[in-house]
């Protein structure tokens, strides 16, 4: 009852003990059946009662984010065993605060004393390799006889280098020879890929009196700020005189070189080289035990951290609420209001008594249903299977309080209006096997919580998929289609009444076969004979097979959602709405379109080959479409030969006469009678008015002391909560309106003017939509046939291909064109011609079905769920 109406709501308001507030409202939380209301908007969030906890809570979680990212960076797996654990109480909040705190502390200190240490180790790691590289120039320059550079006019990386950089020349060895012993050098470590331009640098800035030599380091050095991988390269750098020195020194502070000392002798050098050696495998080990340390950390955080989140969550989810309530002038009691299930009020006080119960007070939780004239929230108790359909509704409006639902029928309209518009067996099956996988594998699919967005809406409607599959396959059955081929179980049930001889003459190239006497006396048993899928005529029959069935069942629907339009007059108490609505309505769409089908199944039934009277027989069968134009512009029967008739039975022309005059007086009577009878309403109310207040309102009570209901204020109003069930009253902004399930809050000043307008509106949408409406069905035609014939030009233009080779490479040929025709198959006529199909329906559903009695004008109940606040968290987690 609950998906075909929504739930009984009822306001009600919560006293509080303040020292039990916090276990209520967690009792609640885990209930998830109570809306809070906000019983303070003009208060601003910082200056709320429990702030400070909140911002705790911000704290807290903040915390846990850190340690997070710390597990995911090292790659720990964090344990998710579904545990839903309690709300902590208040005073565990200050026991997971230290926890947390310490965690923090401590890893901070980790990450900064390994950062340290991989800083000290970068830089023993950059000196071994200068100690290693600046040995090797020191070896080659001392084999060039000099033991250092004798010409400082070039350098490496300058514009003018030539292979003759470094090499000693007479005349400069003459020149410079007194001042080779003076030249001083620095050695660093640079970036990889700042070298070039810092060797230019160099050189203009030192007009080339330095020398450069360098050399890469292969093996990439880790950042220990960034975790990065670079690659650095050694350099040395030789010139004369301080003033070089510092311009040097400058250049390499400005390209972020790091310079270290090495010693100008051999043998210091290999010293310090073993020192340097020394001192990194004391730094391994000291690194080895603080990452060891670090992991053994993160790894008992990570098996606890999805209940802190869960907890901490929830105590800030729990102060949140309370925010939401106020408090008494003794500052002892908490109150609140919430819209809760009328039917669950015992739940809510179970949950609030077992709050209570663990602080041990004595003093009960006090629930007071309120009268009240605001609309309710909409609630329907769903299920996993349930759920995608009443999303399918909801996209288009959540349903207005306690009107009629239409999640209920789409759950078996829906699938089957996809499937006569995606009616191939083969392409069904696909279909099929894809949703049946979801549902078996729900679970452990549920637990992967993908992040791919278009995953996650297929697996939403894993359910809507599957029966879409169902009754595609069905369909493709009846369309005898299966990836544009037909299947033979039963064999043909027409035979060819023409000689072997007569067949293979050249000049025959096709025989025409007569129902008379190449038919058998019974019908094919399921589906479509497959002998149709080689006539030269099977597009002329199939289209008028498939639009006649797509007006069928779009007039079948389309009466349907006229029909429920009656129980929300009813339930709403709109019997004006009835008798000016809803009657003409149904005779309106009864009189035309539903005589419409009639005269199909007619034609069906009566008219054929084999028919014994004449007037029966296949060349008498009068056009359908011809025969409603001309009923509807009182036109007679085009005249026939006989023995055929002009009318398909006795009495049609004056039946349809009577039918047409009878749906064009509902056309006035749903436009003017419900304005009269409302202003009529109106005036009458307004002269009792008058007398009560006369008399001082001692003998009449109300408008409705003479037993009329009056429309404009209280004829449509569903009971008080207080009084009947919860029920809000619903006063209607114009007269109830065209559509069930409106909801005012509270007497509007009447206007003829506007009613009138607004009830021509509704009539003139009604009329001339039931006539688009109608004609919107035959998309389903349209599209059944598309989707077969686009089937059928992959076969033949592709796989046809592969089949039609005989030579021994014919199978590897058609094994290729097999994959190359799947992949189509799939991307084209079962993806994209599924998704057409989808949304085709969907239209239909939203405006051709639903805009007979839906509104959509409410909003969604949201309660306070930790269930879905925590899936919600995730949501996000899961998007950042």
């Amino acid at each position: 009852m609950s998906l075909f109406q929504s739930e009984e709501m009822t306001l009600c308001q919560l006293f509080l003990q303040s020292e039990a507030a916090y276990h209520c409202v967690s009792e609640l939380g885990e209930l998830g059946l109570a809306q809070f209301r906000d019983l303070n908007p003009d208060v601003n969030a910082f200056q709320r009662k429990f702030v400070n906890e909140v911002r705790r809570c911000d704290e807290m979680e903040r915390k846990l984010r850190y340690l997070e990212k710390e597990i995911k960076k090292d790659g720990i797996p964090m344990l998710d065993l579904g545990e839903n654990p309690d709300a902590p109480l208040p005073r565990e909040m200050i026991d997971l605060e230290a926890t947390f705190e310490k965690l923090e502390n401590e890893l901070r200190e980790v990450n900064q004393n390994a950062e340290a240490l991989k800083k000290n180790y970068l830089d023993l790691t950059e000196l071994r390799h200068i100690l290693r590289k600046t040995q090797v120039f020191f070896d080659e320059m001392g084999a060039g006889g000099t033991g250092s550079p004798a010409h400082l006019g070039h350098s490496e990386g300058s514009p003018d280098h030539d292979e003759h950089t470094g090499l000693l020349s007479e005349e400069g060895q003459g020149r410079t020879g007194y001042q080779t012993s003076k030249l001083g050098f620095v050695a660093g470590v640079i970036l990889r890929e700042r070298l070039p331009a810092f060797e230019r640098l160099l050189w203009r800035t030192c007009r080339g009196l330095v020398y450069l030599r360098q050399a890469e380091i292969e093996t990439p050095l880790e950042d220990p700020s960034s975790g990065d991988q670079v690659y650095k390269s050694v350099f040395v750098i030789f010139f004369q005189g301080d003033q070089l020195k510092t311009r040097v020194k400058k250049i390499c502070e400005g390209f972020r070189a790091t310079l270290y000392p090495c010693p100008e002798t051999p043998a210091e050098r290999r010293e310090m080289s073993i020192g340097v050696m020394t001192r990194i495998e004391d730094l391994n080990t000291v690194l080895s035990q603080t990452q060891d340390h670090r992991h053994r950390v993160l790894v008992s955080a990570a098996k606890q951290i999805k209940n802190w989140f869960i907890k901490a969550r929830k105590i800030k989810a729990i102060y949140h609420t309370l925010n939401l309530f106020n408090l008494d002038v003794t500052e002892k009691c908490l109150i609140s209001e919430c819209w809760i299930p009328v039917a669950d009020i015992e739940n809510i006080q179970m949950a609030m008594r077992r709050g209570t119960e663990r602080t041990g007070s004595t003093v009960p939780p006090i629930l007071n249903r309120m009268q009240t004239t605001q609309d309710p929230p909409t609630y329907h108790r769903l299920n996993k299977f349930t759920r995608g359909f009443q999303n399918l509704v909801d996209a288009y409006g959540i349903a207005s309080y306690r009107e009629v639902n239409p999640a209920p029928y789409t759950i078996i309209t829906f699938p089957f209006l996809f499937a006569i518009m995606f009616g191939d067996a083969g392409h069904a099956l696909l279909m099929l096997l894809f949703g049946a996988w979801m549902v078996i594998k729900e679970s452990s699919l549920l637990k992967m919580k993908s992040k791919n967005e278009i995953w996650n809406i297929f697996f939403g409607g894993r359910y809507i998929i599957l029966l879409m599959g169902i009754f595609s396959f069905y369909t493709g059955l009846i369309y005898n289609d299966v990836f544009s081929k037909s299947i033979n179980i039963f064999g043909s049930y027409w035979y060819v009444n023409r000689t072997q001889a007569y067949l293979q003459e050249p000049d025959v190239k096709e025989v025409m076969l007569d129902p008379k006497t190449s038919f058998y006396d019974y019908p094919y048993p399921v589906g479509l004979d497959p002998v149709w899928q080689v006539a030269t005529n099977k597009i002329a029959y199939l289209n008028g097979y498939k639009m006649k069935i797509s007006i069928i069942h779009g007039v079948v629907h389309m009466i349907f959602g006229v029909v429920l339009s009656l129980w929300n007059h009813v339930y709403f108490r709109r019997p004006i709405n009835i008798f000016c609505e809803f009657i003409p309505q149904l005779i309106f769409m009864l009189f035309l379109f539903l005589y419409l089908c009639i005269l199909v199944f007619h034609k069906w039934i009566y008219y054929g080959a084999r028919m014994v009277e004449g007037r029966y027989n296949e060349h008498c069968a009068p056009s359908i479409l011809i025969t409603f134009i001309n009923m509807v512009l009182f036109k007679g029967a085009d005249k026939t030969e006989p023995p055929c008739n002009n009318y398909m039975f006795t009495g049609q022309e004056i039946l349809q006469k009577f039918l047409v005059l009878a749906a064009l007086l509902c056309v006035p009577w749903m436009l003017f009678i419900k304005p009269f009878i409302l202003r009529s309403q109106h005036n009458k109310k307004m002269l009792l008015e008058g007398k009560v207040h006369q008399t001082g309102g001692d003998d009449l009570e109300s408008g409705e002391t003479n037993g009329i209901a009056t429309e404009d204020t209280n004829a449509s109003t569903a009971p008080v909560p207080a009084t009947n069930g919860g029920q809000t009253a619903a006063p209607s902004s114009a007269g109830g309106g065209a559509h069930g399930g409106g909801h005012g809050h509270g007497e509007e000043e009447f206007e003829f003017s506007e009613i009138f307008i607004h009830q021509a509106i509704h009539t003139i949408e009604y009329v001339l939509g039931s006539v688009s409406h109608t004609a919107s069905y035959l998309r389903l035609w349209a599209l059944s046939l598309a989707h077969a014939q686009l089937s059928e030009v992959l076969w033949s233009m592709v796989l046809r291909i592969g089949l039609a080779q005989k030579a021994w490479w014919g199978g590897i040929l058609l094994w290729a064109i097999f994959g190359a025709w799947a992949v189509l198959t799939v991307s084209i006529l079962v993806l994209m011609e599924g998704l057409s199909a989808f949304l085709h329906t969907l239209r239909l559903h939203w405006v051709e079905f639903q805009s007979k009695f839906y509104t959509g004008q409410g909003y969604q109940f949201t309660p306070f769920s930790f269930k879905d606040m925590l899936a919600a968290a995730d949501g996000l987690d899961a998007a950042d």
